[in-house]
């Protein structure tokens, strides 16, 4: 299957990318499909068999579209086991403007979406962004809060997505020297805050603090990497998709490899690989 094809865009032209969360991590055959979906739009795959999660960075409005159409076609929630909170199988689809894009083009991008996944795939959509948070909606999805699109029972298989419109995020984990869940929960709770949502996960036999950098530009890496580490011993650090080159570049060079950046890891960087003009 080709996925969509990524045109050059001139400098300075509205760029939406996309970072789609699905419920699969294991199997090469399903994420070697999606990437297909994707085509040269895809600009960054992480998976993690443990969380039985994958990441897909996305360019555009068409690759998400057929990157979900592949997901739901091939990912059964009924047989799904892992350590991460799921809806779905397409689980997250958060839109964030960059270039000359604006969150009302995010927001467009994300209520079209959520029309397209209810009327084309049957999957019903719970909008966040200015309306409600991402905890918020799986917190309350199907319990007091009704899909903002599709119907009121989620997809048989498929279960129901997040779409979102969002600020530039920044996905993180830190691994603790010593497997305590116990201790991961607790640092979880003590540097939890507005920049920064936080959960204490088991992957396999190893531990880690799980971070979402909300307002990366103001606490990053090198900031949520030392929050952890002035609590408890770790071991390493693990960087979930791209960065903006903003973010990688307020972090000591030196720093780069303990916290597991890099400038082939950008938004910026991989943009130029796929022939499109800086952002």
């Amino acid at each position: 299957m080709e996925g969509p094809r990524s045109r050059p865009r001139p400098r300075g032209d509205p760029v939406l990318e996309c970072v789609v969360n699905v419920s699969e991590g294991r199997r090469d055959d399903v994420l070697d499909e999606l990437a297909a979906a994707a085509g040269a739009d895809l600009l960054d795959l992480h998976r993690d068999p443990h969380h039985h999660r994958a990441v897909l960075t996305l360019v555009g409005e068409e690759a998400p579209r057929a990157v979900a159409a592949a997901a739901v076609r091939r990912i059964d929630l009924r047989d799904h086991h892992g350590v991460h909170p799921r809806l779905g199988a397409v689980d997250v689809v958060p839109f964030v403007a960059l270039g000359a894009a604006t969150e009302a083009d995010a927001r467009a991008a994300r209520d079209a979406y959520a029309r397209w996944s209810a009327a084309a795939l049957g999957v019903p959509c719970f909008l966040y962004g200015p309306e409600r948070t991402l905890p918020e909606v799986r917190r309350r999805a199907f319990v007091d809060l009704a899909p903002d699109a599709g119907g009121p029972a989620p997809h048989p298989t498929a279960g129901a997505t997040a779409a979102g419109a969002r600020p530039v995020l920044v996905a993180y984990n830190v691994w603790l020297a010593e497997a305590d869940l116990d201790r991961a929960r607790a640092v979880a709770t003590l540097i939890r805050g507005p920049h920064l949502r936080v959960l204490g996960l088991a992957v396999g036999d190893r531990v880690q603090v799980s971070m979402n950098l909300v307002a990366p530009d103001r606490l990053g890496p090198a900031t949520a990497h030392d929050l952890v580490a002035a609590h408890t011993a770790v071991a390493g650090a693990e960087l979930v998709g791209l960065v903006p080159t903003t973010v990688l570049a307020a972090v000591p060079r030196h720093r780069w490899a303990e916290l597991d950046l890099d400038e082939a890891r950008t938004i910026e960087a991989r943009l130029t690989e796929r022939g499109h003009a800086p952002i």
